[in-house]
């Protein structure tokens, strides 16, 4: 298999991350200034957290999150509506040979976040830190 190649579970190339940076940093600015003229959007700040690209940089996952998390539905519908116009946004700023297809998702890491956070801050896991610290030898 040669490197360029690569399988659904292998880590993305250089190329895919430098790339999918280039276009999260365009879609983001695309947002921030307002250049997408719609009613949901005006509304709400939206986040481009993270842009997973295909290996052949034909496809872009562009995850999103409402500032709140509020009208998730709403905000991936109006990004939808405008895919067009961002599409070719995103090739004229990101200067690709082909613009790629782009896709948007809800950013549902933020969610995981918080629930890591919640475990480690929990009464149970505290208990067990403060008997590992009991358990420990002093070093005096």
């Amino acid at each position: 298999m040669s490197r360029s190649h690569h399988s659904a579970g292998s880590a993305p190339s250089q190329r895919m991350l430098r790339v999918g940076e280039l276009v999260r940093h365009a879609v983001a600015q695309l947002l921030s200034r307002g250049d997408v003229s719609d009613p949901v959007l005006d509304k709400h700040v939206v986040t481009v957290s993270r842009v997973k690209m295909s290996p052949d940089l034909k496809l872009a996952t562009i995850y999103v999150m409402p500032l709140g998390g509020k009208d998730e539905p709403d905000v991936l519908a109006a990004l939808d509506r405008h895919k067009k116009f961002l599409r070719g946004e995103i090739a004229h700023e990101v200067n690709l040979k082909f613009a790629p297809e782009i896709r948007f998702r809800i950013d549902d890491s933020f969610d995981t976040v918080s629930r890591i956070d919640a475990i480690l801050t929990s009464e149970r896991v505290k208990r067990d830190l403060e008997a590992e610290d009991d358990d420990a030898p002093d070093n005096a």
